[in-house]
C-alpha cells in the first residue's frame, strides 16, 4: 500500500511541476492557456455529452429490441 500511495504522490508531484514548468517557459500568456483549456474543456465535454446521447439511442433501440422478441414468444 506505500509503494502505491508513494507513486500517486510521485505522479501528481511530477504533473504539477511539469504544469508549472510549462506555465513559466510558454509563449503564451496566463490568460490565454487559460481560455484554450476552458475552449478544450468545454469542447471535450460537448463530445462527451454527443457521445453519451448516441449510446443512449443506441441502447434504447436495443433494449427495444429485446423486448419485441420476448412479446413474440409469449
Amino acid at each position: 500500500m506505500k509503494k502505491i500511495f508513494r507513486f500517486l504522490l510521485g505522479g501528481i508531484l511530477g504533473g504539477a511541476a511539469g504544469a508549472g514548468l510549462v506555465a513559466l517557459f510558454s509563449p503564451v500568456t496566463g490568460k490565454d492557456i487559460v481560455k484554450n483549456l476552458k475552449r478544450g474543456w468545454a469542447e471535450t465535454m460537448d463530445e462527451a455529452r454527443q457521445a453519451s446521447q448516441e449510446r443512449k439511442v443506441e441502447l434504447e433501440a436495443q433494449l427495444e429490441a429485446m423486448r419485441a422478441s420476448r412479446r413474440g414468444e409469449s
